[in-house]
């Protein structure tokens, strides 16, 4: 069967094609650049701590050590801290890093894989379907025609794929505007990031503002400054003004010493493609969605968006067309982002205006704060990672299904587990691999060997109805989980989302369910070809 082509070698795009690599699945990525990325330290990303799991688990690398986790966090307002977070073991902190970074460790890892072909100078310019596949044109000083069995456009806000698509791109344009830089220095905070309204060195007027403070590795800074609205330019001179008096204003006293990295820009967008899926292509990343006011990161959700296709389009690519499962991507991740942005769009008028009754109103400056600053940490309204709650592929009541910790359709947490070889490892560790996970919640099993307890109990009743799946399984045990009781047993997806939890061994529930969560039964090829041309007429 012919590869997946995925267009664009941005971080989205790469780690897709790692995510279908990593499940056995060839794919051609076209980068139309020369294969490098340009040393940026002024664009970074936040990424919560499941994203940052997945980057770990597809890259290899500890990227703890290429990043920063904040030790904490505290929001001011102009001389008075409003809030504070202290990051630990239950409350754990975002992973900043710069994207170059990241998107080099990725290359790094695409490198070893033998499935996956980077191609650089390859700018698409032509594609057409059909019902077997997709066929690419690219150009250059050789024009070159590539086949594959799906194609994804990962290409960025101006994607080609889109226009090709004649797929509409609504939304706002310039909803905020930031002014960055990267710089070492030394701040009084050292590892905590830092958000600060209406600093006092500027109290009046629509520059007054906020600045965000990010650490990075080695004494790096990355900081924003809110921009009045307008299409003002911003000028070297008023960007190292405001780095000056920042400095100053925080360590109260002269401008210390600073290095100047990186400079910039950030102007949010808030966009939507209409669709998400045309038949046999994809829209991935900012080429589907455009978002990043208050903290809601645009690259995590372009990541979750490649956590979220690569076991779907690996499930269809090897077993046949899953088209209910195709489908489900757009439906859940398009939602998400949707519904982020809606909260976005109602929030901004209220933290952003000026004035009016609201600005009399006792505790509502303290409150504006809060919701900025769950924003930034993935929480609450603004920032919380979304759940596939009403996903398509959800199964319905099931008569044995059990309220745990965990919603159906949110993360799983990260428990240990004892693998089906005895050893061991972490859930997280599990996923990514296109297979279900069957975990057993059986206290006690930490402490004795697997040879033990394996044939004991209830497992030889579980591990037949495993066996009896309708997709490849892997049954795991774990000693506990929170909110779960003795033998409850946890259905979770290939990417890290609950289906359910069920009291006990119930193989037609559990058949049920895992049947549901891979879109029903698989589509014939004479069934595809047969709504292929339905749909075309």
């Amino acid at each position: 069967m012919d590869p997946v082509i995925i267009v664009g070698a941005g971080p989205v795009g790469l780690t897709l094609a790692l995510a279908l690599a990593r499940q056995d699945v060839p794919c051609v990525v076209l980068d139309e650049g020369p294969g490098k990325d340009e040393p940026r330290p002024a664009r970074t990303v936040v990424l919560r701590e499941e994203t940052a799991a997945f980057m770990e688990r597809l890259t290899g690398m500890p990227l703890a050590h290429a990043g920063v986790r904040w030790a904490g966090w505290r929001s001011m307002r102009r001389k008075q801290v409003t809030a504070e977070v202290a990051f630990g073991d239950t409350d754990p902190a975002p992973l900043h890093i710069a994207q170059h970074v990241l998107t080099g460790a990725l290359r790094a890892a695409l490198a070893g894989e033998r499935l996956a072909k980077v191609v650089v100078d390859s700018r698409l310019d032509t594609m057409e379907q059909e019902p077997s596949g997709v066929t690419a044109h690219t150009r250059g000083a050789t024009g070159t025609w590539w086949r594959g069995s799906y194609l994804v456009g990962c290409d960025g806000p101006r994607s080609t794929v889109r226009k090709l698509q004649d797929i509409r791109f609504p939304g706002r344009t310039a909803v905020e505007r930031h002014a960055v830089a990267a710089l070492r220095t030394e701040l009084p905070w050292y590892d905590e990031a830092l958000l600060h309204r209406t600093p006092p060195w500027r109290t009046s007027g629509p520059s007054a503002g906020e600045i965000t403070a990010r650490p990075l590795p080695d004494g790096v800074w990355r900081l924003d400054w809110l921009l009045p609205p307008g299409k003002d330019l911003v000028t070297p001179e008023l960007l190292l003004g405001r780095v000056r008096e920042t400095l100053a204003g925080w360590t109260d006293g002269p401008t210390p010493p600073y290095d100047l990295l990186d400079t910039g820009v950030h102007t949010v967008h808030h966009r939507l493609a209409r669709r998400w899926r045309a038949d046999r292509v994809f829209l991935a990343g900012d080429a589907a969605h455009l978002l990043g006011a208050l903290g809601t990161h645009g690259l995590e959700e372009g990541l979750r968006d490649a956590d979220n296709l690569a076991w779907k389009l690996a499930l269809a690519w090897h077993h046949g067309p899953h088209e209910a499962l195709l489908d489900s991507y757009q439906t859940e991740r398009r939602a998400i982002v949707a519904a982020r942005l809606r909260a976005a769009d109602q929030a901004l008028p209220l933290v952003r205006g000026g004035g009016g009754l609201r600005s009399y109103v006792p505790g509502s400056a303290r409150g504006h704060d809060t919701l900025l600053m769950d924003g930034h940490l993935g929480r609450g309204t603004l920032g919380a990672p979304g759940t596939y709650a009403d996903s398509p592929l959800a199964p319905g009541r099931l008569e044995g299904e059990v309220p745990i910790g965990t919603a159906p359709g949110s993360a799983v947490t990260d428990v240990r587990v004892t693998a089906e070889d005895g050893a061991f490892v972490r859930l997280r560790d599990r996923l990514g691999r296109g297979a279900l996970l069957v975990v057993l919640i059986a206290p006690g099993t930490g402490v004795w060997e697997r040879r033990h307890w394996v044939s004991a109990g209830i497992m030889p009743r579980l591990a037949a109805a495993v066996s009896a799946l309708p997709h490849r399984a892997e049954l795991l045990v774990a000693e506990s989980y929170p909110g779960a009781a003795a033998h409850t047993v946890l259905l979770v997806r290939p990417d890290g989302h609950l289906v359910t939890a069920l009291s006990g061994v119930r193989p037609a529930d559990l058949y049920a369910a895992a049947e549901a969560v891979v879109g029903g039964p698989a589509t014939t090829e004479a069934e595809a070809k047969a709504d292929a041309g339905a749909g075309s007429r």
